[in-house]
């Protein structure tokens, strides 16, 4: 154990990416799967665990809560609450480890987002999730430009959750 990371052998027909649980109840995923040992990330605290401690599989893939019940709440790596407003509602679950849609099924951008300096707006139309790099010179302002932008979509977005979706 070092670093996060488990190497486990005799951890027989696990798959990539299954849920696997330590003693203490630290859960941990695996993800190099080798012919005589199992690299394991492990999610928590990876002090506890030694040499020689029994690892079981959970037989399920690593899945997270998703949805509209984790906008503003605390989680930890595996998607629990820790901020102590009890459990998420509202939340469906999906795995972790999922291919990105193609181009075509995905939507197209179709709203455009203001960075608030007009050079910018009316010279490089940016739409809304799209990404956009950054490039030039040492002290050319690239930093002020983004904390500038940042700024204009916290004052265009303020409001409750349900006014800014």
């Amino acid at each position: 154990v070092g670093d996060g990371i488990a190497r486990v052998h005799g951890l027989d027909n696990v798959q990539a990416g299954e849920m696997v649980e330590f003693l203490g109840g630290i859960k941990g995923m695996a993800l190099n799967l080798e012919h005589d040992n199992v690299g394991i990330v492990i999610f928590g605290d990876d002090r506890s665990i030694r040499e020689g401690d029994t690892v079981k599989r959970t037989g399920t893939i690593v899945d997270v809560p998703v949805g509209k019940g984790l906008l503003g709440r605390v989680v930890d790596a595996l998607g629990n609450p820790i901020d102590g407003k009890g459990p998420i509602e509202d939340a469906e679950h999906m795995r972790v480890e999922v291919k990105a849609p193609g181009i075509i099924p995905r939507k197209s951008v179709h709203e455009p987002m203001q960075t608030g300096l007009k050079a910018i707006d009316s010279l490089i139309p940016i739409g809304r999730g799209q990404r956009e790099l950054v490039i030039g010179d040492r002290q050319t302002g690239k930093t002020a430009v983004i904390i500038d932008t940042i700024i204009n979509q916290k004052a265009v977005n303020e409001g409750t959750d349900d006014e800014s979706q």
